[in-house]
């Protein structure tokens, strides 16, 4: 997304009818803007009452700020409106916006782009904020919060000094290749720091908690058909998501439900009865089943108690992923015993007990993954491998001492498209779709 010399606005409040809505305005034209509508400029940074009109029409009565750059989000000179919330309202204020010459609707996240462009925020808070619009549960939202205030930047600026101090020990000892003394003990005191680099970055890249925690704690209720998994999923949303009905293979295809379990973001997903298909489309139900508790971090494997079947999960999922055993029914076989948990989705029996399992397990899994330290997305682990890639290769590196500084260069780069230092064009639309419009 390429700097634009218009001024942008756009509602950044929610859209439909409430209390109040807040319009914001970013660009050379903003000054007019608030001239037009208010017909003085207020005290910069200081909310002010006005009445708002052009043309001599009425459009309403609000607060005003005045956000002179470079001291703004944007670095640009910007305005916000805070005005009541109707649509009739919003839609009056802004095209008397719009009617102002220079002035156009911002496009999805280019208040969020001007930001980046202007120097206000690098690529990586820019994602932690959006990661935080975006939060649906109490830990993401702190973990976003801590990489929108620059954690993550702050960490991978310091291992690129750090970088860049390597690589200026090589450059001298190629600017002094001809005195063997000096030119041994630069690579050896660059190698010592690449080594450093690697541990630290290799550390990082093995835990995966932050990208976890960002995307939630996903556990697959698997088992044989009529064992009560949809009835389970149910009585764990408190509301009717699945279909529930006596007959086998009812449930198809996935059913997801989002649940926030002591302030983490968990995902309770139902799937079809595993048995010998009788159909094209059970059996790619069956299909889709199996690949989700692969690639689940937890399997509820769901037993009737009345008919205590297929009472271990298949090897083709038991080999990959952690699993509970759930013994369901309780409530019509009461002396059953078996699983490590009993419970009765339709009485509730033992599901304060499952709950309170699955916290502890999500907690396990995502609860300490809220630090700067931790890897969010897939692009940033995707450039930080590449940079260790390129630090691994420069210590194997015996030959040319060029060849070694080159390697040096090449993590820089990785390290550098972090932030957004260099090379970052292919990225920003991806980025910044993530946004709403107005931020």
């Amino acid at each position: 997304m390429s700097a634009s010399a218009d001024t942008i606005c756009a509602l950044s409040s929610g859209a439909g009818r409430a209390g109040i809505a807040v319009i914001r305005i970013s660009g050379a034209a903003a000054r007019e803007v608030l001239r037009q509508l208010c017909g003085t400029l207020p005290q910069p940074r200081r909310a002010s009452l006005r009445k708002l009109s052009r043309s001599g029409l009425a459009l309403d009565r609000g607060l005003v700020l005045w956000l002179p750059g470079p001291a703004s989000f944007t670095a640009e000179d910007m305005a916000e409106l805070h005005i009541h919330g109707g649509r009739a309202v919003v839609g009056r204020v802004i095209e008397a916006v719009l009617a102002i010459r220079g002035v156009r609707l911002a496009e999805p996240g280019e208040f969020a782009a001007r930001a980046f462009a202007n120097g206000k925020l690098d690529l990586t808070e820019i994602e932690g904020l959006a990661d935080l619009i975006n939060a649906e549960t109490e830990a993401q939202a702190r973990q976003a919060l801590t990489q929108a205030d620059g954690g993550a930047r702050a960490l991978y600026e310091a291992w690129r000094e750090e970088l860049l101090r390597a690589q200026a020990l090589v450059e001298a000892g190629l600017d002094f290749a001809d005195e063997g003394d000096v030119a041994a003990n630069a690579t050896v005191e660059a190698d010592a720091v690449v080594a450093r680099l690697i541990a630290a970055m290799a550390g990082h890249l093995k835990d995966r908690r932050g990208e976890r925690l960002r995307d939630g704690f996903r556990v697959v209720i698997a088992g044989a058909p009529n064992a009560g998994k949809s009835s389970l999923l149910n009585a764990l949303a408190r509301r009717d998501v699945a279909i529930v009905s006596e007959e086998a293979g009812t449930t198809r295809d996935a059913i997801e439900v989002h649940l926030d379990l002591a302030g983490l973001p968990v995902i309770v997903i139902d799937t079809a009865g595993l048995r010998e298909a009788e159909g094209a489309v059970e059996k790619e139900g069956i299909k889709r089943a199996i690949a989700r508790a692969q690639d689940a971090d937890l399997v509820l494997w769901v037993v009737d108690a009345l008919a205590p079947q297929w009472t271990a999960p298949p090897p083709l999922i038991a080999a990959k992923t952690p699993q509970i055993a759930v013994l369901n029914k309780i409530d019509l076989a009461p002396s059953v015993a078996g699983g490590d948990l009993q419970v009765s989705a339709k009485t509730g029996a033992g599901l304060e007990a499952l709950v309170a399992l699955l916290s502890e397990q999500s907690q396990e899994a995502l609860g300490l993954g809220e630090g700067s330290g931790v890897v969010t997305r897939a692009r940033h682990r995707v450039e930080l491998e590449g940079a260790v890639a390129a630090l691994n290769r420069f210590r194997q590196e015996t030959g040319a001492p060029e060849l070694k500084a080159e390697e040096l260069r090449s993590a820089a780069t990785h390290l550098g498209r972090l932030t957004g230092r260099i090379d970052v064009e292919e990225v920003l639309g991806a980025i910044f779709s993530e946004f709403c419009i107005g931020k």
